[in-house]
């Protein structure tokens, strides 16, 4: 959806962070989310630890992707947390006649995501944006043509926003004034 896995992870917390429904309530969800995940194992176990990881992996991702689309310096905390994710072990990949299949621990994935979180955030060419929907927080890769994508993605928050619209205009209509 957002382009990249580190940006998928932080798109767990729906809604504005203060206002926030975290989608990684328990380890059960850490796993599930990395089984949705297509650049992830598809199967994988959270003990308490490597979940608390996670999220503050999770975090550290959108803060620093935050001072990245607002030109300032990394913090240095979180730069310490993406890094260390980042070193840890490597997912095996497989060739078959089917594709490719990826294994490992939630460790290996969890540093797979870091290594992607990396990866966007040192690409100063990467159009990196936040939604525009006004209670979103979800984070993307702009890959349109002329980077004039709005939204982290049209079936959810882009039809909310153009329903929202409609509905204005027509009742605008409804009674008698221009909705422009």
């Amino acid at each position: 959806m957002s382009g990249n896995p580190a940006l998928d992870l932080v798109g767990t917390v729906e809604s504005r962070r203060d206002t926030a429904v975290d989608l990684l309530a328990t380890p059960a969800d850490l796993e599930q989310w990395v089984v949705q995940c297509d650049e992830l194992p598809a199967h994988v176990t959270a003990d308490a630890a490597t979940f608390t990881a996670a999220l503050h992996l999770r975090e550290a991702i959108y803060q620093l992707a935050l001072d990245r689309m607002r030109d300032r310096r990394f913090a240095s905390a979180g730069l310490n947390i993406v890094n260390e994710a980042a070193a840890g072990p490597a997912l095996t990949v497989e060739l078959s006649d089917a594709g490719t299949r990826l294994s490992g621990d939630l460790r290996a994935a969890l540093a797979h995501v870091a290594r992607s979180g990396i990866t966007v955030l040192a690409d100063r060419h990467a159009c990196l944006k936040e939604c525009g929907r006004s209670d979103c927080t979800r984070l993307y890769l702009d890959r349109s043509r002329g980077a004039r994508r709005t939204w982290c993605g049209m079936e959810g928050c882009g039809n909310r926003v153009k329903a929202a619209a409609y509905r204005a205009r027509r009742q605008a209509a409804e009674q008698g004034h221009d909705p422009r």
